[in-house]
C-alpha cells in the first residue's frame, strides 16, 4: 500500500514540527548557558550587537578562543610580588594619584600576562578577561576609561580613586583564583 500525499505531507509537517521544538529548546538552553555564565556581560554584548543571536555568537567565539589559553596558577613567589607591587602603587596614590593609576593599569595587565592572558589590545583584553571574570570586567573597562580620560588630563581626583578601586577589583580576582574558573581543554 503506497502512502496517500496527504499521509506524506502530514508525516513531513510533523517532522517539521519536532525539529523546530529540538531546535528552540536546544536555543534556549544554550541562552540560558550563556546567560549564566557571563552574567551581566551578556546583556552587554546582546545590547551592543543588537541582538541576541549575533551577540551569543561572540560570547561563543571568546569561549573557543579562550580554550586555546595555557592558564596558568600564580606562583607563591609571583603573587607576592605582585601584592608588594600593588601595595606599593595604592601607597603612591596619596601623593600621586595620576601616576599611581598609569601604574595600577600596568600592574593589572602584567598579572594577565603572568597568568597566560594574551596581550592583545585593550577591547581584546576586556574580551579575554571576560570568559573568566565575567563581573569585574566592567570594572576594568571603567577604570580604563579613566585612565584614558586622565591621560588626556580630564578626569579629578575623584575619578582616579574609583579606577584604583576598579582596578583593585579585577586585579584580586587575577591573584585570588588560580585555576577556580580554568577549563580543561
Amino acid at each position: 500500500m503506497n502512502p496517500s500525499p496527504l499521509m506524506i505531507v502530514i508525516f513531513a509537517i510533523v517532522v517539521i514540527a519536532i525539529a523546530a521544538i529540538v531546535w528552540g529548546i536546544t536555543r534556549k538552553r544554550r541562552s540560558q548557558k550563556l546567560r549564566e555564565h557571563f552574567g551581566p556581560e551578556y546583556d552587554r554584548v546582546v545590547r551592543r550587537e543588537g541582538g541576541v543571536r549575533k551577540g551569543e555568537g561572540i560570547l561563543e567565539f571568546r569561549e573557543k578562543r579562550h580554550e586555546k589559553f595555557k592558564l596558568r596558577p600564580l606562583s607563591t613567589a609571583d603573587r607576592s610580588s605582585f601584592l608588594y607591587r600593588w601595595n606599593d602603587v595604592q601607597s603612591r596614590f596619596v601623593d600621586d594619584p595620576k601616576g599611581a593609576v598609569t601604574l595600577a593599569d600596568a600592574l593589572v595587565t602584567d598579572a594577565m600576562q603572568a597568568r597566560g592572558y594574551p596581550m592583545g589590545d585593550f577591547d581584546q583584553r576586556a574580551a579575554d578577561i571576560s570568559v573568566d571574570h565575567p563581573v569585574v570586567v566592567e570594572n576594568y573597562r571603567a577604570a580604563h576609561a579613566i585612565a584614558r580620560r586622565h591621560s588626556k588630563g580630564e578626569a579629578s581626583t575623584e575619578d582616579l580613586r574609583q579606577a584604583m578601586v576598579h582596578y583593585r577589583t579585577l586585579f584580586q580576582e587575577l591573584l585570588d583564583q588560580p585555576q577556580a574558573n580554568q577549563r580543561s581543554a
